[in-house]
């Protein structure tokens, strides 16, 4: 069965840690003056997302995880689960909408997004860093508030996030949105 050793850990790999799959997000070998050498490693977990610190011995060793990026499309979430549909043999999948509901709030329905795979079973939304979406409702900028060049309204997308937008922005409005931080990022 193959494996990966510490030393030949690369940021987004997937490791098995445990029974439990992760991927890796950073990673610092260290070597202390005396002592044996080890590696300290923040890891996200696959099934909830949740982050974790954790620290290895060098050349401990883990099974590798296959991963694969497919293309599907967002088809709609009905409140427990979020349908996807493989754009080549029209197989449709469903997700628990817990899982993905970070992702939901960036993906408007029939919008063609990565499905990443771990181990063949569908696992997770591959968001790319910023998307571009219109504002559905803000409230008007009071005039007069912008000469001060501060301040921020709350603005709901098309897709039903809420995130604070500049007071210069309005209803219709295209803006571009950070979808790791969910912050404003400028106008579309």
């Amino acid at each position: 069965m193959p494996t990966i050793s510490t030393n030949q850990f690369k940021n987004g790999n997937h490791i098995e840690v445990e029974g439990t799959v992760f991927k890796i997000l950073e990673f610092q070998h260290v070597k202390p003056g005396k002592g044996g050498a080890f590696v300290r490693t923040k890891l996200r977990r696959a099934a909830d997302g949740a982050v974790i610190d954790r620290t290895f011995r060098a050349g401990e060793k883990f099974r590798p995880i296959h991963t694969e990026a497919r293309k599907m499309q967002f088809l709609y979430a009905d409140g427990t689960d979020a349908h996807f549909m493989d754009g080549e043999t029209f197989e449709q999948i469903a997700l628990a909408e817990s899982s993905v509901e970070e992702s939901l709030k960036y993906i408007k329905p029939n919008e063609t997004v990565d499905m990443l795979y771990i181990d063949g079973e569908p696992a997770d939304i591959q968001l790319s860093a910023s998307v571009e979406l219109e504002v559905t409702h803000t409230e008007p900028g009071v005039r007069g508030d912008t000469a001060s060049g501060g301040g921020n309204k709350p603005a709901t997308l098309e897709t039903g996030a809420t995130v604070n937008v500049p007071l210069f922005v309005n209803i219709g409005d295209r803006i571009k949105v950070d979808t790791r931080s969910g912050s404003y990022m400028s106008r579309a």
